[in-house]
């Protein structure tokens, strides 16, 4: 078990996106240096629950080439 909530993620991604750099949840208030802190913490509980999905590549295959 990672020791990350779902509640905890969603929490710091609503308070990222409205600059806030203060999160309460379960109880307890998380004051972050800045809002890149946050940032950096959202991607490792992202990676911690599995959510953090890697760049999506696609390819193309043709026979007659691009229109």
């Amino acid at each position: 078990m990672s020791g990350y909530t779902q509640a905890q993620l969603d929490a710091l991604r609503e308070a990222a996106a409205r600059g806030v750099r203060s999160v309460s949840y379960d109880g307890q208030t998380v004051q972050y240096s800045s809002v890149d802190d946050m940032l950096k913490m959202i991607a490792r509980i992202e990676r911690s629950l599995g959510t953090k999905k890697g760049p999506q590549i696609n390819t193309y295959k043709t026979d007659r080439g691009f229109r």
